[in-house]
């Protein structure tokens, strides 16, 4: 079999199964190692930029003994580095075993790999200059803190989201969306507005594309897609229902699945082809998780849109400039005499 023909595979025979029979499909299960070196050259292991940004994104879904490793290294990457997987297990108080589970969790194949990456990442921080520390916003806070609070959250969430993006994903997802008879995306509250937002860009570049909102419209919709097709589905939590239920019904009639969502191991995991994972800064009283998820959502989306539009260029292109020249009469200023 060549290896472009495993998801078509994949495909017919889940069709063969029928509906009711439906085989979890994990990260990056369905990525050929063609479509790895068009993107990326070949897999490997996260920079180390990326691993504060990988540990802030996986540890709330890891068990307390891999937090208290994760946290570590990412609190001290300098002293960590220094240590040998015993030192580090006796220091966080664990096992050697779960010090290797946790390097491979945040995407190194082994603890060797971790201690590199930890080397390289005190040498960023001793070289650049140290964070700004932020607290909490308070609700006596002054505007202009909340806006310096903010501004650096919002920097940080984007930070580590490029940083922990899978490149192969989403040129995977790039590749399905430009070549999709039809695109469906679904999401409820703050994700259904960035939904929308992803399929106005696309619709103006020419391609079919609906955000669907009411859930019982997202699924009849979904019951109609087929392979050479393509779902979307945007959920933080990765376990909002009126979300996956669509994603399954779509992955179930041969659709090419696409999650975007910060816990790349909840259930909305098992109905993706690929996964696109997302970061978001602290919750807070005042900063619930739909402001911050929202944020990093939206340069998700904008990754999606750009790469689709630079492989569908030739006719991207014409399209864009005839939306724009469609709506300018609607942006020319009204002479005195027209009030």
């Amino acid at each position: 079999m060549q290896p472009l023909s495993r998801a078509r595979a994949g495909t017919q025979a889940r069709q063969r199964r029928g509906l009711t029979a439906r085989r979890p499909r994990k990260y990056l299960s369905l990525v050929t190692n063609e479509v790895k070196e068009i993107f990326t050259g070949r897999a490997a292991p996260p920079a180390p930029a990326a691993l504060a940004a990988k540990v802030r994104t996986l540890a709330p879904s890891m068990t307390r003994s891999m937090q208290r490793v994760a946290e570590a290294v990412a609190a001290d990457p300098a002293g960590c580095a220094a240590l040998t997987v015993t030192g580090l297990a006796e220091l966080t108080g664990t096992s050697e075993a779960t010090v290797v589970r946790t390097a491979r969790l945040l995407g190194y194949p082994g603890y060797r790999d971790l201690r590199l990456a930890l080397a390289g990442l005190a040498a960023q921080q001793q070289s650049g200059r140290a964070p700004a520390v932020t607290a909490d916003i308070a609700v006596d806070d002054p505007i202009a803190d909340v806006v310096t609070k903010l501004a650096y959250d919002e920097q940080q969430t984007l930070a580590d989201t490029a940083a922990g993006l899978d490149t192969v994903q989403l040129g995977a997802a790039v590749a399905a969306l430009a070549a999709a008879r039809r695109i469906d995306i679904y999401g409820v509250g703050a994700s259904s507005l960035v939904g929308m937002d992803l399929a106005q860009k696309l619709l103006r570049i020419g391609l079919i594309a609906h955000a669907h909102t009411d859930p019982h419209l997202a699924v009849t919709n979904a019951v109609q897609l087929r392979s050479g097709d393509v779902a979307i589905a945007i959920t933080h939590s990765g376990s909002t229902g009126d979300a996956i239920e669509p994603l399954r019904v779509a992955f179930d009639r041969g659709a090419t699945t696409v999650a975007i969502t910060g816990r790349p191991d909840g259930p909305v995991s098992q109905y993706a082809d690929h996964i696109l994972t997302t970061s978001t800064a602290r919750e807070s009283e005042l900063r619930p998780a739909a402001m911050s998820s929202r944020t990093s959502q939206l340069l998700v989306i904008d990754c999606l849109f750009i790469g689709v539009a630079q492989r569908t260029y030739e006719t991207a292109a014409p399209a864009l400039a005839a939306s724009y020249e469609a709506l300018a009469h609607r942006h020319t200023p009204r002479s005195n005499s027209s009030r």
